[in-house]
């Protein structure tokens, strides 16, 4: 594993080297002088001087910035009708508040209060997740958790990939908490070469690094960025060590989820999740055997869909960026350039997580639930369930 993974690191150096003069003159790959403000009194002033700062900082993919910024700015919804509860969002790795679009609308006509942060070193460019440490994300958590149990009779928390990292580490330390809303929770990476990160990131500048064309998250990622990340699933992991949880965890994973180690979560959830209402949604074709687990089938021809993805959770069908009809097809799929491009011509494209390959088929990624109707009633009837 060592010497594979110093192999690893020459070879990404020497891209590195190459890719320098680009490097040095891309904006998206320079670093911020600071990280934005998170800990101001109120959530407006929050998202009025997080906005100023994106001004400041961001990278515009477009002309359109109020529509970039509405897409990366922390956002609070107000129920027409409160039912007094409330519920924080927490987004993932490289991704925005734009995450939670569609979630945010379902819990808010059912009556919660939702806000969503942005984590420190997101919105802005890739060359600022070089900046912010774990202890920054976990803070700036922490510290809406507090500004919104002023605001709320019970607060419940909710994260996709790394962002479930960080909230399930508050809840399992925080009795308060009402409950958990799990989106791919990124509790073990697939991937062991992730641990060493950190290491890595004293040689090697950027784990990835692609055009950043997508106004809603980045598609390059600082090695820094993959070590902070890292550094979640080892406290995670150790919160969560000979400890079980008894509040009501809403859960949504992939079959075909490349990111991540289902297993792990699917472990903690059958052992150490112990409230008789959970609910686990499976997107997938083999039913996990486990009390509580729900499986919708992703073997959708009649949609073009081959299996689901990392990211294929959180959207609506109907939504006009990642939908059936939406506007952005992530083509960069884990496939060759000759598929990509064919994709981009918008050829008979099908739809699957990252890095599947199928013969005959061109496959960008599923970023739409076809059943996302069906998995916010399920996650209703676990809200509804906590007393």
């Amino acid at each position: 594993m060592i010497s594979s993974f110093f192999r690893y690191t020459l070879i990404s150096t020497v891209v590195l080297l190459t890719a320098c003069s680009q490097s040095t003159i891309d904006p998206n790959y320079q670093v911020s002088e600071s990280l934005p403000n998170y800990s101001q009194h109120n959530f407006q002033q929050y998202i009025e001087e997080t906005k100023l700062w994106l001004l400041d900082n961001r990278v515009f993919k477009s002309n359109d910035i109020e529509k970039e910024l509405q897409a990366n700015l922390p956002f609070e919804l107000i129920p027409e009708n409160p039912n007094g509860d409330a519920v924080l969002l927490v987004h993932g790795l490289g991704d925005s508040p734009y995450s939670f679009t569609d979630v945010a609308q379902h819990l808010v006509a059912q009556g919660y209060l939702v806000r969503t942060v942005l984590l420190p070193g997101h919105g802005s460019k890739p060359g600022d997740l070089m900046l912010p440490t774990e202890e920054d994300w976990q803070a700036v958590v922490n510290h809406h958790i507090a500004l919104l149990k002023s605001n709320s009779n019970k607060l419940w928390l909710g994260g996709y990939s790394t962002g479930a990292n960080l909230v399930t580490s508050e809840a399992l330390n925080d009795d308060d908490i009402a409950g958990l809303l799990l989106f791919s929770p990124a509790f073990k990476p697939d991937s062991s070469v992730v641990k060493w990160a950190s290491l890595a990131s004293y040689l090697v500048t950027w784990a990835d690094q692609d055009p950043e064309t997508n106004y809603t998250r980045y598609n390059s990622l600082p090695m820094h960025g993959a070590a902070v990340y890292y550094d979640t699933v080892k406290t995670v992991q150790a919160d969560l060590e000979d400890v079980t949880y008894n509040k009501p965890v809403f859960m949504m994973m992939s079959e075909g989820d490349s990111v991540i180690d289902t297993a792990f979560p699917t472990n903690v959830f059958q052992k150490q999740f112990t409230n008789e209402n959970n609910q686990l949604i499976w997107l997938g074709e083999n039913d996990l055997l486990i009390p509580n687990a729900t499986r919708f089938s992703m073997d959708r021809p009649d949609l073009n869909i081959v299996n689901s993805s990392h990211m294929g959770l959180l959207f609506s069908p109907d939504n006009v960026e990642y939908g059936v009809e939406g506007n952005i097809i992530i083509c960069n799929n884990g496939q060759t350039k000759e598929q990509e491009a064919s994709c981009e011509q918008d050829d008979d494209v099908w739809f699957s997580s990252y890095g599947w390959a199928e013969k005959g088929k061109t496959l960008a990624r599923l970023t739409y639930n076809p059943y996302f109707e069906q998995s916010m009633e399920k996650l209703d009837r676990v809200m509804h369930s906590e007393g």
